[in-house]
């Protein structure tokens, strides 16, 4: 009987953290779903106010021909480049990455993968 309890105990100790953990379990698509909503409000305005102008780093262009892989593309988002500032701390507050619960490095990711698409 106690090795019984003791068994119920632990089962149920395992079932409560797997329902406290995150409950957003990012899929590729919504990765990608997320990223293009970090993409369209980073800084009110989003990513391509700059990087959609012809003249400023095509992003997606860069990603997709290999000259911006992602150790690159964290590093610049971390600390920022030229006239582009660090964009890590705007990522971080936009409502869909707050709600979904992602770190860090799942928000670069997601704008990553999106870009890559």
């Amino acid at each position: 009987m106690e090795k019984m309890k003791k068994t119920l105990i632990i089962t149920a100790t395992i079932a409560l953290i797997g329902l406290s953990a995150p409950s957003f379990a990012a899929s590729e698509a919504d990765l990608e779903k997320v990223g293009k909503k970090i993409y369209d409000r980073a800084f009110g305005r989003g990513c391509g106010a700059c990087h959609d102008i012809t003249t400023n780093p095509q992003l997606s262009k860069l990603i997709k021909a290999g000259t911006l892989d992602k150790a690159k593309f964290t590093k610049i988002v971390i600390e920022g480049k030229n006239g582009m500032p660090a964009a890590l701390k705007e990522m971080m507050k936009i409502k869909p990455v707050v709600k979904a619960g992602l770190s860090e490095e799942e928000a670069i990711d997601a704008v990553y993968k999106f870009l890559s698409k």
